[in-house]
């Protein structure tokens, strides 16, 4: 393992330069190979994980669920107000900012951005909780795609520009999950669904997000510092196919459940509609069959 760590690494400071001295020795972060590992491990779960609970009964998970996200809502809470201070401490420029001109403050952010990149291999549970339960129509290629990717694009990031111009993306994903994971955590708990209105809203703030990342990571190109201009480049590329997979994903989600909602009440369908059934449209079936019982 030591050798296929050694030549592993040797390949990656060839192809990408020195890495960041201010990370060495972190945990995870010295070798690619068990970032590696732990994505393989995850894709071989989503394949399996269906296929082992075919034939089980779904696991219920409900206080965990409630604990796990409730976790996460406070550590993306604590992540996105240590970035927003760090920048603010270190007068980071929102135009393009290098990752060795803030001072003490280029410290804060590593330091949070290790925990991100860490969150996201905590995150790989989010998959787990579907397969147990049996969600499997949640498991979707965007679902998979985003989870597998993170852990390792942040590898990369936190060994080569774990702070400066990375920062932003970061805290504002930060921002989305503490309503995220409030929003499934509250979810878990049946009474409370009733009053949980912003789900819709979720997506919407994530294509936000990739909007105004792209945003300001062009920002780094048109007026370009210090900052490795490759990394902005992979980073415009990658918020693009997140852009198109989330829109795809709210296309599918709410538009079409819109437009089937609209269907049903127009043919006056008994299926139940907002947790409601078509009670006027049950009773005149039922007056239906009265009379040919008549005949």
């Amino acid at each position: 393992m030591e050798l296929l760590d050694k030549t592993i690494n040797s390949y990656l400071d060839v192809w990408l330069g020195p890495r960041d001295p201010r990370v060495k020795g972190w945990l995870l972060l010295e070798n690619y190979t068990p970032t590696f590992i732990f994505s393989v491990l995850y894709l071989l779960i989503v394949w399996l994980g269906p296929k082992y609970m075919r034939n089980k009964q779904p696991f219920s998970c409900r206080g965990i669920l409630v604990v796990y996200n409730l976790g996460l809502t406070l550590l993306s809470l604590y992540m996105f107000y240590e970035l927003v201070t760090g920048v603010w401490e270190g007068g980071y420029n929102f135009f393009c900012q290098d990752t060795h001109s803030g001072g003490e403050a280029d410290m804060k952010i590593i330091r949070v951005l290790w925990w991100y990149y860490f969150s996201k291999l905590i995150e790989f549970m989010d998959t787990f909780f579907f397969i147990l339960r049996k969600n499997n129509h949640q498991i979707t290629v965007l679902h998979v795609y985003h989870h597998a990717t993170m852990l390792n694009i942040w590898w990369f990031v936190m060994n080569w520009v774990p702070c400066g111009h990375s920062y932003f993306g970061a805290t504002l994903n930060s921002f989305i999950h503490v309503l995220m994971y409030s929003y499934y955590g509250l979810s878990a708990v049946p009474a409370m669904r009733p009053y949980l209105w912003w789900k819709k809203y979720i997506t919407q703030g994530q294509l936000t997000q990739f909007v105004l990342t792209i945003f300001q990571t062009s920002c780094g190109v048109v007026w370009p510092c210090a900052f490795p201009q490759g990394w902005l480049y992979f980073q415009i590329s990658y918020m693009i196919s997140l852009i198109i997979l989330f829109t795809n994903f709210y296309i599918q989600t709410y538009n079409k459940k819109a437009s089937s909602r609209r269907k049903e009440y127009q043919n006056g369908s008994t299926a139940t509609v907002n947790g409601y059934t078509n009670s006027f449209s049950s009773l005149e079936n039922n007056v239906k069959q009265r009379k040919q019982r008549k005949d």
